[in-house]
């Protein structure tokens, strides 16, 4: 399916396998041996943390995990990798853990949220959650992406990864027509030049179009901080056979580009988008939840990292409002 015409004219081991020292496997789970497009399978692991220790965990529910290698980028860092993640209901808040490898155990930091749902004199909402960093290479910034309320996406800006300071609104409902949530972003360094676009956001949007359903919209920048985006989705649900889609992730490999998201029946999904993301080529399950913990047959919101070239995908383990974050690893 092409969509160039639009875009023309748009111009880890305790009770739930907790990860303990580097390598270590929770309970394995059965893996093909590729999936679709070539992109490895994805075993689980183990979870970084155990969920019930933590100090900040006023709901008892994780989600969106976004992990990220910081030692090349700053010189005073609490561990190489930094995971940031949230709760969902209210109050959420932006939290932060550190650890030293993709396969080990994070620590939690200690003064958690690093970003409320009450920030004056910016906003004051009722809770603020699915935290995306972005590391933004020509300041040597870490621009973090968040929603609060489901209809606002929002942008901070950190030299350290920790403190940050408020930019303001970078999408609401209001800029995308016929959509009622405007949530669950994520950007990457990505170029399209005939849209002079450096990066693209992928996301998810509640669209009023009969039947009303969410559905993964995109927009494009210069520069991570202005935006524009396409009103027609990237990816709709039915090819999927799902109702709701959620949680975008952008891939690249083989010369073009690819979203993998989760639908409503708790499995992920692979589209192909194509470089200038003209396309959509659904290519089937990119991802099967287990049917025991953590998963209980719902696994979502992807994000992955590579250590020592090993790729690992952390993800949103769990039916929602008992979530937690949990490791897999390529197999």
């Amino acid at each position: 399916m092409h969509r160039r015409s639009v875009l023309r004219g748009a111009a880890l081991l305790g009770t739930a396998g907790t990860l303990g020292t580097a390598g270590a496997l929770g309970s394995p789970s059965p893996a093909r041996a590729a999936g679709p497009a070539g992109f490895p399978s994805y075993r689980y692991l183990g979870t970084p943390f155990t969920k019930s220790a933590l100090a900040y965990n006023p709901t008892n529910e994780l989600i969106f995990p976004c992990v990220r290698g910081v030692y090349d980028k700053i010189s005073s860092y609490r561990g190489r990798y930094y995971l940031w993640y949230a709760p969902h209901n209210a109050p959420g808040g932006i939290c932060l853990a550190y650890g030293d490898s993709l396969a080990g155990r994070f620590t939690e930091h200690p003064a958690n949220p690093i970003v409320p749902a009450d920030w004056a004199p910016h906003y004051s909402v009722s809770h603020v959650s699915s935290p995306h960093v972005l590391w933004h290479a020509p300041s040597r910034r870490f621009y973090l992406y968040f929603h609060g309320e489901n209809s606002t996406t929002r942008l901070a800006v950190s030299a350290d990864g920790i403190t940050y300071t408020y930019h303001g609104e970078v999408l609401t409902t209001a800029m995308v027509p016929n959509i009622t949530e405007a949530s669950y972003a994520r950007v990457f360094a990505h170029s399209i030049p005939a849209l002079g676009a450096r990066y693209v956001m992928v996301f998810m949007g509640y669209h009023r179009v009969a039947p009303g359903v969410r559905k993964i919209f995109w927009g494009w920048s210069p520069d991570g901080l202005t935006w524009q985006y396409d009103p027609v989705p990237l990816v709709s649900p039915t090819p999927d056979g799902e109702t709701d889609l959620s949680g975008p992730h952008l891939l690249t490999r083989n010369g073009t580009a690819y979203v993998v998201y989760h639908g409503g029946s708790g499995r992920m999904y692979l589209t192909e988008v194509g470089p200038a993301f003209d396309r959509e080529n659904h290519l089937g399950v990119f991802h099967t939840p287990l049917t025991g913990a953590p998963d209980r047959n719902r696994a979502a919101a992807p994000a992955f990292g590579t250590d020592n070239g090993v790729s690992y995908m952390f993800y949103e383990a769990g039916q929602r409002d008992s979530t937690t974050i949990a490791v897999a690893r390529a197999v």
